[in-house]
């Protein structure tokens, strides 16, 4: 079992975002290339969100950023590019899962409900509503 401090230092993956971030947009990779006019292809995307590419230009970020309607800042940091900003950090740790806003979730155990999150998608039939 992983001890308090290596639970602290999993962290999710710009890919891993990214690709939760899609999902629940309910897009495909080629949707996404075709909605950014080509700017981010599929299979650059693919590797974005495989981990095999973890610090895409900006101007990749910004594309996604614009169409996932997501937070350009954050995206820049999870890439390295610019310092967390502790203040914002802390006041949008959860981001979008409310369920768990009220719990201090470890970085694994946010990464594990990412993956399970995964999971459950990828079983959904295309016409399940959800």
């Amino acid at each position: 079992m992983p001890t308090p401090t290596e639970r602290s230092s999993v962290k999710v993956t710009l890919g891993q975002y990214l690709a939760s971030i899609r999902a629940d947009r309910r897009l495909s990779l080629r949707q996404v290339e075709e909605a950014t006019n080509r700017e981010v292809s599929n299979a650059y995307l693919s590797q974005i969100e495989n981990d095999r590419i973890q610090q895409p230009s900006p101007h990749i970020l910004h594309a996604l950023a614009e169409l996932y309607k997501a937070d350009y800042e954050r995206l820049m940091e999870m890439a390295g590019y610019i310092a967390p900003n502790k203040a914002r950090a802390a006041d949008q740790r959860h981001g979008r899962v409310a369920t768990f806003a009220e719990h201090n979730l470890t970085s694994e155990e946010e990464a594990e409900l990412m993956e399970y999150l995964q999971f459950i998608r990828s079983r959904k039939r295309p016409n399940d509503k959800g």
